[in-house]
């Protein structure tokens, strides 16, 4: 380089050291896009342009592009850039010699390049629409712009696919394109595509006319061209639908008082369903009350109408029930029965039944007709038609079916006459007075009381009467047992002529009564076949030819409590058994004894079990139980023999012989029973059977190197072996491969 050269650029840095000493141009982004990045700077004193250049951020110094603009420009673009780069952008202002006389910097990236159309845009609801597009590489979010033609112009952010546009109008057409979107700014929009919105849901009204029907209406839709409307019973699988071009369905053939969920929507002219409504809930009428009856109660002095009906199965919800009569009155009720009050006598009443719900109320039931009791006769006159009869009579009263009339006598008797006339006629005698009233009947009851007649019947010249009275009450019950089973019973009869029974009466298990009579014209019988472990209640009564006494006054008496029906002997050890037995009636403790001439065991218990020592072997015992209730009562039972098990053998000894065999003796026991031997090793056993008298046998072959357990013990009746028996151990030792010798271990007690 010349030194002209050099001075040129040396004059040069001196010049741009100190214009950059002088400011420093402020660089900003304006916008961006995916091709082009548009800049904002502040102009500098003394600069004849600007040159704005562009280099990738990863290689600052190597500008890739740049673009020259006048003094004046204070903003500029420079294009062709790629999308979704990060750039780095420097201004400089330069000398009319192209000198820098300052310059700044920024950074920032390339929005992304414009996205592929929306791939499809589907209509949710009637004010949604669901956007369905391909996502862009280095798109944080996304623009989508709507449009229609009205206007209206909005942009929804959305993170993904599919989003949703919210908020539009029902059933209009829109434009939807859609930008992508990262830190640097937005693309341009995509191409748009067209989508209409849903027509709006019908505004739905239910009612219930009847019980089987329900009228569903609705508002206009604009632009409805059908209307399709869904029922389903709540609780059932089955949905009905319907379609109509009315603004109302009536939907009959429905099951009364049941719930129906019911939703619609319409239809537009392109044949696609709009918006559903929502669901609104309808209940049809209860069905009408059935079964109706009727009839009469009374509480205290009132009379009133107790109206019953059935209920119907399956209604949904609350019914209530509303009882009307054409007489004004009526009562209410949820339950299935209601009261009418009050009632008169002689009255008529057409009785309805309406149940009712939140749908409103049933056809009335069917009419009953009811007709209360009749009002009392009035008007009553006694005449003595001839000696010893009166015949009383009234005047008739409306809706009465018969008459009842009630004559008391002074002297306390009573009789009662039945006529379906006006009179009746029944037997009165001379000198008494007698009160006289007479009640109506019907279907409904009796009517009130009306008014009573006092009469006194012609003169003192009565015929005398004669009447037997009833027997008078026995005395002085006695109770003499004569065995477990038979009690005599007696008393004094206090009667001249009568004949008596004796019951004798016991309320035993599960509350059944175990009853026993006798009967004599005497003063005592007997009470036979009473059970064990019961109490009965004694008592006499007389009867004669008026009547019956009173019972005399009662007695007990406890039988003998029951014995066990069931009772076994186990014995447990040579010297012990168990006693057990089942359950006996009224017993509460047991004495057990175990008997023989050997000596006996006896044991004292409330169980039913008893274990007892002191047993013998091989003897005979005779068994017994008393059993004793709980006021001293006592039964004594018994029951077949128990032999305990025979005597183990004593006295055991043990000898060698030859060929590996050894001979085992015992003392004799003189048994009828046969003996086994047992000789249980660790890995052999061996066995050998003496008969009965027989005290000794051979145990053959015995392997030597061994501990042997040995056991000697007589064979029961039904050959087994009694377990009772205590063992010995003995080691059997080796001489070469015989039997060495056998050395007594020591002496064990059954296990």
């Amino acid at each position: 380089m010349g030194a002209m050269k050099w001075l040129v650029f040396l004059a040069f840095l001196n010049i741009h050291s100190q214009a950059a000493a002088q400011s420093v141009i402020q660089v900003s982004v304006f916008s961006t896009t995916s091709k082009t990045v548009i800049l904002r700077w502040s102009s500098y004193s003394g600069a004849t342009s600007y040159k704005v250049s562009t280099a990738l951020s990863s290689s600052p110094n190597n500008p890739i592009a740049f673009v020259m603009f006048g003094p004046n420009t204070v903003m500029g673009s420079i294009s062709s850039l790629s999308q979704d780069v990060t750039y780095t952008f420097t201004v400089e202002a330069l000398s009319a010699n192209q000198a820098v006389l300052s310059s700044g910097s920024t950074k920032t990236s390339t929005a992304p390049d414009m996205m592929d159309p929306i791939r499809t845009v589907k209509p949710k609801d009637s004010s949604t629409l669901m956007v369905d597009f391909n996502p862009k590489t280095g798109a944080t979010s996304y623009v989508i712009r709507v449009e229609n033609t009205n206007g209206f112009f909005r942009e929804d952010s959305a993170s993904s696919s599919p989003a949703e546009i919210k908020n539009l109008n029902p059933y209009t057409e829109y434009q939807l394109s859609i930008m992508a979107v990262n830190d640097a700014g937005r693309s341009q929009p995509s191409s748009h595509v067209e989508a209409k919105t849903l027509l709006p849901p019908p505004q739905l009204s239910t009612s219930s006319p009847s019980n089987d029907s329900i009228i569903v209406t609705w508002a206009p839709v604009s632009d409805a061209v059908l209307y399709t409307v869904f029922m389903y019973k709540f609780a059932s699988n089955t949905l009905e639908k319907y379609n109509t071009t009315n603004t109302n369905l009536t939907v009959t053939g429905l099951d009364a008082g049941s719930l129906y969920v019911i939703k619609s929507l319409a239809w537009d002219p392109e044949g696609r369903d709009g918006e559903e409504s929502l669901y609104v809930n309808q209940t049809t009428r209860p069905p009408t009350p059935s079964s109706v009856n009727v009839s009469v109660v009374r509480s205290n002095s009132l009379a009133g109408l107790a109206v019953s009906w059935k209920l119907s199965q399956n209604v949904y919800d609350t019914v209530d029930y509303h009882v009307t009569s054409d007489q004004n009155l009526n009562c209410n009720s949820t339950s299935s029965s209601c009261t009418l009050s009050p009632v008169g006598c002689g009255q008529v009443h057409t009785v309805y039944v309406t149940a009712s719900n939140k749908a409103g109320p049933s056809h009335p039931s069917s009419p009953v007709v009811f007709i209360t009791f009749p009002c009392p006769p009035e008007s009553l006159t006694l005449v003595e038609s001839s000696e010893g009869n009166c015949t009383l009579t009234w005047n008739t009263v409306p809706y009465a079916d018969g008459y009842e009339a009630f004559v008391k006598k002074g002297d306390g008797g009573e009789a009662t006459c039945n006529s379906t006339r006006n009179n009746c006629t029944y037997q009165c005698q001379c000198g008494y007075t007698y009160l006289m009233s007479v009640l109506a009947y019907n279907l409904a009851g009796s009517s009130p009381e009306g008014t009573i007649l006092n009469y006194t019947t012609g003169n003192h010249a009565c015929k005398s009467h004669t009447k037997d009275t009833a027997p008078c009450m026995p005395t002085d019950l006695v109770l003499d047992p004569k065995n477990s089973s038979v009690v005599s019973v007696s008393w004094k009869p206090n009667n001249r002529a009568a004949n008596y029974t004796v019951s004798a009466e016991s309320h035993g298990e599960y509350g059944q009564n175990v009853g026993r009579t006798c009967t004599t014209s005497g003063n005592g019988c007997d009470i036979t076949e009473l059970p064990c472990g019961s109490s009965f209640k004694f008592s006499v009564m007389a009867t004669g030819g008026a009547r019956r006494s009173l019972p005399s006054f009662s007695t007990f008496l406890e039988t003998d409590p029951c014995c066990p029906v069931n009772l076994t002997v186990d014995q447990v050890t040579q010297a012990m058994s168990n006693v057990s037995w089942s359950h006996a009636k009224a017993a509460q403790s047991f004495i057990t004894s175990l008997t023989s001439q050997r000596g006996h065991a006896r044991c004292h218990t409330q169980d039913s079990h008893c274990l007892m020592g002191c047993i013998t072997c091989g003897t005979n015992y005779t068994v017994t139980v008393e059993t004793f209730s709980t006021t001293g009562r006592a039964t004594n039972c018994t029951y077949q023999g128990f032999s305990s098990s025979p005597c183990c053998p004593s006295g055991i000894k043990l000898y060698m012989l030859a060929s590996n065999s050894l001979r085992v003796y015992w003392r004799s026991t003189a048994s009828s029973h046969s003996t086994t031997v047992e000789m249980l090793g660790t890995s052999s056993n061996y066995t050998c059977t003496a008969s009965a008298g027989e005290n000794s046998c051979i145990v053959e072959n015995i392997q030597c190197g061994d501990v042997y357990r040995l056991v000697v013990a007589p064979l029961t009746a039904k050959s087994s072996k009694v377990p009772f028996c205590p063992y010995r151990l003995y080691s059997v030792t080796c001489l070469g491969s015989n039997v060495g010798t056998v050395i007594y271990r020591g002496k064990r007690s059954v296990d």
